[in-house]
């Protein structure tokens, strides 16, 4: 008797021997998780330190786009701003819709508020602005401008506005 195994049958025992081991694995795991009282300790010990490298990640994620931050405000204001009323105009809504669309583009954040901020800049009224921009650009974006808002401290926005003092209080 000559023995002709499919190839269907051969692919079909391997994928069960498989799933038998990956399953009899997750059973042995389960197990020492639940009784081994050393097993759970260095669990406990890895899911810390994966925390810790998390949380140093996170702040030096956090330093360095404090960093970028502080550069473009710093780049904007060497740049300089327009003083004819005409000009004005223009950059303000130049500025406007750029930081807008870059919004909109999932652009880099820091660029995208830079954009606003410009436009903050050469605007008469900065509360009022402030007001309009909490109502309509994205939170990570004006939590940058209001980080933007702390570094330039030439910008008169004062106490009288809760919405900005809202913003940049959450962030330092």
């Amino acid at each position: 008797m000559s023995s002709s195994v499919r190839p269907a049958a051969i692919a079909a025992i391997s994928v069960g021997t498989l799933v038998t081991g990956f399953l009899a694995y997750a059973v042995y795991f389960d197990h020492r998780r639940r009784n081994d009282p050393e097993f759970r300790k260095a669990l406990k010990r890895e899911s810390k330190q994966q925390a810790r490298a998390a949380k140093a990640e996170a702040e030096a994620a956090g330093k360095e786009q404090k960093k970028t931050i502080h550069a473009a405000v710093e780049r904007a204001n060497e740049e300089g701003f327009p003083k004819d009323p005409e000009e004005v105009e223009g950059y303000f809504m130049q500025e406007v819709a750029q930081g807008e669309s870059m919004c909109q583009q999932g652009a880099d954040p820091v660029e995208a508020a830079l954009c606003f901020y410009r436009a903050l800049k050469v605007y008469p009224n900065p509360r009022e602005l402030i007001s309009i921009y909490d109502k309509t650009v994205p939170k990570p974006v004006l939590d940058i401008l209001a980080e933007m808002i702390a570094i330039d401290t030439s910008i008169p926005v004062g106490s009288k506005a809760p919405s900005e003092a809202g913003s940049a209080g959450g962030i330092e």
